[in-house]
């Protein structure tokens, strides 16, 4: 994990086998950035989705008993929207490096499309 410190608040970039190890054990909530098309096509079964469009750092949960980390196609995104939360007023915030892209490089599995019939599948 690499971190950098923001003012008073530290953002956290995660590499995709500490997300994945952490998102196993239950002990993050994995929030995803990108638009609801690219979600739809293809997500990390379990992530939540917050487009950055949308993104409304107000409404997120607290970190109390889970972390949150952001993630979205390739890691900018979510570095953006990290940022957009601390900037609001949250003092410790993450996001997966490499993003979707990397998770998929790292053969993790995910939720793809049958592109034959359009259903949800899983890839692994």
């Amino acid at each position: 994990m690499k971190t950098e410190e923001v003012g008073n608040a530290l953002l956290e970039t995660w590499s995709v086998d500490e997300v994945a190890e952490a998102f196993d054990r239950n002990e993050i909530v994995l929030i995803d950035v990108r638009t609801p098309q690219e979600y739809m096509f293809e997500h990390i079964e379990g992530a939540l989705l917050m487009p950055m469009a949308f993104f409304k750092p107000e409404k997120l949960p607290g970190q109390g008993e889970k972390r949150i980390v952001f993630h979205c196609g390739s890691g900018v995104r979510s570095e953006r929207v990290a940022r957009a939360a601390i900037a609001s007023g949250m003092a410790r915030v993450a996001h997966m490096e490499g993003g979707f892209g990397g998770w998929k490089g790292s053969h993790k599995p995910y939720i793809g499309t049958n592109m034959a019939t359009g259903a949800p599948t899983p890839i692994s």
